[in-house]
């Protein structure tokens, strides 16, 4: 069990660098949403999420990169979700790497069972096993792939589930254009055919 869940979670990785291919840093760095979503904040967040749930959870010590990084962030609120204009994408992306190699040893060296703590989470929900983190970070991560894929279908109408299986219907760009206005024509007609509440 412990290798499957491993490998979702490196399926969700890659998928979630996949989707900054071939994009400027601008794109890479744009506020897509109300809330500043971006897609290499994306990256930011969850590189220290793996260093955090994989390391602290189990009583392990930061390496320095995540540590100055922690240090300069608590000075900010939400600075995990953006990078800053001296943070390079490639620096991100290294981060992101690391923190799995971090996290890899971690899941390589303990059992399912293995006991940990989740600071953060309400004292009842503190103890945690690996295997709950394991899927929580499946989870999580899958999460921020979504909202990554939605993201880039913003930027520049690139889709996909990931690389070699994109999972989507083989029609050309006509057709994704009928396709959506015929979605259109059906969410106006739902919205003219009920009263309002």
């Amino acid at each position: 069990m412990k290798d499957e869940l491993h490998q979702y979670l490196r399926i969700a990785r890659q998928n979630m660098l996949w989707k900054l291919d071939g994009l400027t840093e601008y794109q890479k760095r744009r506020p897509m949403t109300p809330t500043g979503t971006n897609l290499l904040g994306l990256v930011k967040h969850l590189a220290i999420v793996e260093y955090g749930y994989f390391g602290l959870t189990f009583g392990r010590e930061f390496p320095s990169p995540f540590a100055e990084l922690e240090a300069e962030g608590m000075a900010r609120l939400n600075s995990d979700m953006w990078a800053t204009a001296e943070e390079s994408s490639e620096s991100i992306v290294a981060l992101y790497r690391e923190a799995w190699t971090y996290a890899d040893k971690t899941i390589d060296s303990l059992d399912l069972d293995a006991a940990g703590r989740v600071l953060h989470w309400p004292a009842d929900k503190q103890e945690v096993t690996l295997h709950r983190v394991l899927v929580h970070l499946c989870i999580e991560t899958n999460r921020h792939a979504g909202h990554a894929d939605i993201l880039r279908e913003l930027i520049d109408n690139f889709v996909g589930l990931r690389l070699g299986n994109e999972n989507m219907a083989d029609g050309d760009a006509a057709w994704w254009d009928q396709y959506r206005s015929e979605l259109e024509t059906v969410a106006l007609e739902a919205d003219q055919a009920r009263p309002a509440d």
